[in-house]
C-alpha cells in the first residue's frame, strides 16, 4: 500500500491556509526523503499563491530546494486542469508550459483534476505531463447527488484511462465518501480499467480512516495521509495510525515507523508556533458531520465562517450552510471543489445576506452558466440560466479553445522584471501578487548590492 505524505500541501493548507514557509521545514526534508514515502504531496493546490501572495516566496524556487533533498522520494502536485493553479481557464500554450516548466523544476507526479469532471478540460495538462516525462495522475472528483453514480464514476474512469493517464486518483475533498461506498468503487474500477488506483479523503466527517481500511481492502494502490500532529479534521487522516493499522492488516506501506516518529517530532514545535499566532485554529481539527449533508469541504467551510464574521452575520452561518445544497442543485449539482466550492459558497452567502435568491449572481456563476467553465453535470435550473443568459445559448464547445495565447504578451509586458520563463507563468497565473513579489525581489537585490561610497 503506497504512501502519500500530505504534511507539506493539503494537511497545511487545510490546517493553517498554507501559511507555512520553506524554512520551516528545510531541516526536516532530508529526513522525509528516508521514510520510504511513495510520493510527498508538496506543490501545487493553494502553494503557489500563497507563497507569492503571503509568504514572500518563489514558488519554482521553493520546488526546485525541495526537490534537491528528495534523491529516494518522488514528488508530487495537485493540478486543476485548464484552471491550473488559478480559478480560470488559462489558454492552451500557458497550460503546457506550466506543465512543462512543473517537471522539469522537480514535479514527478502531477495529479489532474477538472471541478466539474469534464475531461475535455484535463487532456491539455495530461498530453503536456506525459510529453514532458512526468506521470499523469488523472482524477474523479467526488461527490454525491442524484446524477453521480457508480456507472457515471466508472465511464468516467475509462476515459482516464484512454486519455492515457498512468494512474488515477479518487478524490473525494469534502470527506464524504463512505467506507462502504469506497469499497464500491474502487472494485467497479479495478473490474473496468487496469490503472492503479489511489484514494484521496480528508479526516472532517470521521469517516477517513475506515474508508481508508476498505481502500486497502478492495485493491487500492495507495492512500493519502498526513503526519499525525498536522493530521485529523479537515486534513487527512494520521500516517502512523494507518501505517500501524494496515501493516497489522498484512499491507507492506514501505515506510520505516521510525523516521514517521522523527518527522512528526519535528513538526510537532512548528504546529506549537501557528497554533500561538493564531494562525492555527482548533475548531478545524473538530468532527464536522454536517458535512455529510451539506457536502461543504473544511476550506469551504472555514472561508464561510471568515466571509461571515467579516460582515457581522456570523448567526446566519445556519441558513447559509441550509442554502448551499439549493445553489448547487440550481447549478446542476457542481462537486464542492475549487474553484466551484468558492463560488456556490459565495453565492449562497449573497442570497442570505439578501434575503432574496440571485438578486445578485456573481460574475464567477455568470461565467459557469454560460459554460467557461465546462459542461455541467445535471440540468441548471431554467428559471436561473434564464436570468443570466437571457435568449442566448450557453456555449457547448470547449472554453480553452477560445482564448489566445497568453505568454508572448505577458513576456513582452514584463520585460526585465521577468528574470526566466518560470516569472512569466507567476505573472500569468496571478498578476497582482507575482507584480508585487518581482517588485520586492527587485528592492531587495538592489539593498544588497547598493554600497555606500568610502571616504
Amino acid at each position: 500500500m503506497h504512501i502519500t505524505e500530505t504534511v507539506l500541501r493539503d494537511a497545511q493548507q487545510s490546517l493553517i491556509a498554507t501559511r507555512m514557509p520553506f524554512e520551516d521545514f528545510e531541516a526536516v526534508l532530508d529526513e522525509m526523503d528516508k521514510a520510504g514515502y511513495h510520493s510527498i504531496e508538496c506543490w501545487g493546490g493553494a502553494t503557489f499563491d500563497s507563497c507569492l501572495r503571503y509568504l514572500h516566496e518563489d514558488p519554482w524556487e521553493r520546488l526546485r530546494k525541495i526537490k534537491s533533498h528528495m534523491k529516494n522520494t518522488k514528488l508530487q502536485m495537485l493540478l486543476r486542469g485548464q484552471n491550473l493553479l488559478g480559478y480560470h481557464h488559462y489558454s492552451d500554450d500557458t497550460v503546457r508550459r506550466f506543465v512543462r516548466k512543473s517537471v522539469e523544476n522537480g514535479m514527478d507526479i502531477i495529479r489532474i483534476f477538472d471541478a466539474l469532471n469534464d475531461l475535455r478540460n484535463i487532456e491539455t495538462a495530461v498530453d503536456e505531463c506525459l510529453k514532458a516525462g512526468g506521470h499523469a495522475q488523472g482524477c474523479i472528483c467526488y461527490t454525491l447527488s442524484p446524477i453521480h453514480n457508480l456507472e457515471m464514476f466508472v465511464s468516467l474512469g475509462k476515459q482516464i484511462e484512454a486519455m492515457g493517464c498512468q494512474s488515477l486518483c479518487i478524490k473525494d475533498m469534502a470527506g464524504i465518501m463512505s467506507p462502504q461506498e469506497c469499497f464500491d468503487l474502487v472494485s467497479a474500477l479495478r473490474q473496468n480499467i487496469s490503472l492503479p488506483i489511489y484514494v484521496h479523503t480528508h479526516a472532517t466527517t470521521g469517516l477517513g480512516y475506515m474508508t481508508y481500511l476498505k481502500a486497502a481492502e478492495a485493491g487500492a494502490a495507495g492512500i493519502d495521509c498526513a503526519t499525525s500532529c498536522l493530521s485529523g479534521g479537515t486534513s487527512q487522516p494520521a500516517t502512523e495510525s494507518l501505517v500501524y493499522a494496515l501493516s497489522q492488516m498484512g499491507f507492506d506501506c514501505g515506510v520505516d515507523a521510525k523516521q514517521l516518529k522523527r518527522i512528526n517530532d519535528y513538526f510537532i514545535p512548528v504546529k506549537e508556533h501557528f497554533s500561538a499566532d493564531g494562525t492555527f485554529d482548533p475548531y478545524v481539527l473538530s468532527t464536522k458531520t454536517d458535512a455529510l449533508t451539506y457536502q461543504i469541504p473544511g476550506g469551504m467551510l472555514s472561508n464561510l465562517v471568515a466571509q461571515l464574521k467579516a460582515q457581522n452575520a456570523i448567526d446566519k452561518l445556519d441558513a447559509v450552510l441550509e442554502e448551499t445544497p439549493r445553489v448547487r442543485a440550481d447549478l446542476g449539482y457542481p462537486p464542492l471543489v475549487t474553484p466551484l466550492s468558492q463560488m456556490v459558497g459565495v453565492q449562497a452567502t449573497v442570497n442570505v445576506l439578501l434575503g432574496e435568491r440571485y438578486k445578485n449572481i456573481g460574475k464567477e456563476i455568470k461565467s459557469y452558466i454560460r459554460g467557461e467553465y465546462g459542461k455541467a453535470p445535471g440540468k441548471i435550473d431554467p428559471a436561473l440560466a434564464k436570468k443570466v443568459l437571457g435568449d442566448d445559448e450557453p456555449m457547448t464547445g470547449r472554453y480553452a479553445d477560445t482564448l489566445a495565447p497568453e505568454y508572448d504578451e505577458a513576456k513582452a509586458y514584463l520585460g526585465d522584471r521577468a528574470h526566466s520563463e518560470e516569472d512569466v507563468l507567476s505573472y500569468i497565473a496571478f498578476p497582482q501578487q507575482a507584480e508585487q513579489y518581482f517588485d520586492r525581489r527587485a528592492k531587495t537585490f538592489t539593498a544588497q548590492y547598493t554600497f555606500k561610497e568610502v571616504d
